[in-house]
């Protein structure tokens, strides 16, 4: 057993300033991850990261375009908090050495990004991801944090008290993919869950292999609500063949959408008048799609992204990479030729349910980043609040979970308050049969034993977790996680996309739900102990059903359209029925469906819902 006073599970943006946040706050921290930190998927983010720095520019109007931008989702005061702490974040990450772009008479650069009523996103030409990402690496290296890196942290060690509120975590049980060993890691304070979303839920997505969201599934299953699930952003712009991200700073640069009939449909038929490809990406997502789907898309799949007028001295100075990314997948010269482009899954708005300084209801369990739903981002991120979220929420998790109080917060009451339940009333529409509890070694987090001392639960949860892989690796003629996996992409992919209709969404619970039967009867072929991935991707399909059935589930009790959730039968936004969070609740298996209101009350002002228009 391994002990540390905090465990930070991942080691992308989030979980790097998160561990130094609980280091400066006198903790012994460790991260375990199962991809050594510079791996992380935070490095492929390109954009940049929104703060309020320039005369001309507050913190109050990043606020609103936020809310704005969230469809009016977002919960003020975790929208507040961000805005406010951002620009200090980003202060210091220069202090740190991150090598941002920069003007002429040496300020940091800052651009327009879709959303923004100022041009504030700040950047590091189109690898702000990557740079944010190895200047955090290095802090931890100077401060000689411990980090186990390829440790595949596959459960939680959580007491068993009826109610979620009153059970604690105590732990981590995680694989060492280099030996095959199974080992517990020990939390005197506090676990934070920093790994990422659930991406390969979807067979076309900018994420990584690694973003199978472990961190929600199993916080999920050991009492924590997953919030606000449904709403899944699609990038506007991806590359047809592979799902690689192009940059919105292209656009943030002037860059250029058209259709086959070479027109600037942005514009001409009137999906943003004033803001064009600067609209919000739910917002262009759509319109690209309406474009191929009415007949004027390219090859019938696909919209053309120029940029070539911005000459190539400016695009080598500012988006080398996409260069780079579009001659390398596509076969297309970005100086002498437009790219093509499509939306692709790229991130999650929902997930666990956290307040502002990453606490969820079970006692000392944490989580930041883009696998926790403080509700910053609400029904659509605007694009470059991903990484101030890592930055601003990561910190704060950190210290939190250490144990040190930062200045004060609001805390969003009602947070496990008043609710209001809910029930999906077809049983069509859960799927019959297959529960989720039914699942072969289930991996469900709630150890047995809710009054033992940590160190008994800990190793009680090490023994389980061992048993749950010997069964695993003992099937026979069994089928395998690729198939069951597959399934679910395609279904994901094709019915819970940029365009829902409720027989799509259904057809996804029903598929989702053949596929977990037919994960009860999964084997994995590979019998070795040591790199095993066959194994660790077995586990990790479990969690992609778990995550894809609460998307699925949110996504058909919405019935409106909100941000990025577009339902065929529900074509408006109704804020008398639906100005509310979607909680999902594990319930041994059987998700329960509740709501609780949004939080519009903020430090000083409290922000009406408005025609959302760019």
């Amino acid at each position: 057993m391994y002990e540390h006073d905090v465990i930070v599970v991942g080691a992308g943006g989030a979980g790097l300033r998160a561990a130094i946040a609980a280091d400066e706050a006198g903790a012994d921290v460790a991260i375990v991850s199962k991809l050594h930190p510079v791996r992380s998927h935070t490095g492929a983010a390109e954009g940049g990261i929104n703060a309020a720095l320039r005369e001309g520019d507050s913190w109050e109007d990043h606020a609103y375009d936020t809310m704005k931008g969230s469809d009016y989702l977002g919960d003020a005061p975790a929208i507040e908090t961000l805005c406010q702490d951002s620009p200090y974040e980003v202060i210091q990450l220069e202090h740190w050495g991150m090598a941002f772009s920069r003007e002429e008479d040496g300020r940091v650069s800052q651009r327009p990004f879709g959303g923004l009523s100022f041009p504030r996103t700040t950047y590091a030409g189109a690898e702000t991801g990557h740079q944010l990402l190895h200047t955090l690496y290095e802090q931890l290296v100077k401060r000689g944090i411990q980090v186990y890196d390829e440790w595949y942290v596959s459960n939680l060690a959580v007491s068993d008290e009826e109610k979620p509120e009153d059970r604690d975590c105590h732990g981590v049980v995680a694989y060492d993919v280099q030996t095959g060993e199974v080992a517990g890691f020990k939390a005197r304070d506090g676990v934070i869950l920093a790994t990422g979303g659930p991406g390969q839920a979807f067979d076309h997505t900018t994420n990584a292999v690694s973003c199978t969201g472990d961190g929600q599934a199993m916080a999920y299953r050991a009492g924590v609500p997953l919030e606000d699930m449904e709403f899944i952003q699609f990038h506007p712009t991806t590359l047809p063949s592979t799902g690689v991200l192009i940059s919105e700073g292209v656009r943030g640069e002037g860059g250029i959408l058209y259709n086959a009939e070479g027109e600037r449909f942005m514009f001409e038929r009137g999906y943003a008048n004033n803001d064009g490809e600067l609209a919000s990406r739910d917002v262009v997502s759509r319109a690209e799609l309406t474009e191929v789907n009415e007949g004027r898309g390219i090859e019938d799949e696909y919209v053309h992204l120029d940029m070539r007028h911005l000459g190539e001295e400016r695009i080598i100075d500012r988006l080398e990479n996409i260069l780079h990314l579009a001659e390398d997948f596509e076969g297309a010269d970005g100086i002498e030729e437009p790219m093509p482009v499509k939306p692709g899954q790229h991130y999650a708005m929902g997930g666990i349910e956290t307040d502002e300084n990453g606490e969820t209801c079970v006692g000392n369990l944490y989580a930041a980043g883009e696998c926790a739903c403080a509700s910053v981002h609400g029904a659509n991120r605007l694009g470059g609040n991903a990484l101030p979220e890592l930055i601003v929420l990561g910190k704060r998790a950190g210290y939190h979970a250490a144990g040190k109080e930062m200045e004060p917060a609001e805390v969003q009451t009602g947070k496990r308050g008043e609710y209001e339940t809910a029930t999906i009333d077809s049983p069509v529409e859960l799927g019959e049969g297959g529960s989720p509890g039914d699942a072969v070694a289930d991996g469900g987090a709630v150890a047995a034993g809710g009054s033992a001392d940590p160190d008994t639960l800990l190793e009680q949860t090490v023994d389980a977790e061992r048993q749950r892989i010997e069964t695993l690796q003992e099937g026979e003629d069994g089928i395998h996680h690729s198939e069951v996996r597959d399934k679910v992409q395609k279904t994901m992919t094709q019915n819970v996309n940029v365009f829902r209709e409720e027989e799509g969404l259904k057809q996804a619970l029903r598929d989702i739900r053949e596929a977990r039967d037919e994960y009860q009867n999964v084997t994995v072929m590979d019998p070795s102990q040591t790199f095993n991935t066959d194994l660790l991707q077995t586990i990790e399909t479990q969690n992609l059903l778990d995550l894809a059935e609460s998307i699925t589930i949110g996504a058909l009790a919405r019935k409106e359209f909100r941000g990025a959730h577009w339902r065929a039968e529900a074509q408006e936004r109704k804020d008398d029925e639906w100005l509310k969070h979607t909680l999902l609740s594990w319930n041994d298996g059987t998700p329960e469906l509740w709501y609780r209101p949004v939080i519009l009350e903020g430090e000083d002002k409290k922000y009406e819902p408005k025609i959302r228009s760019y």
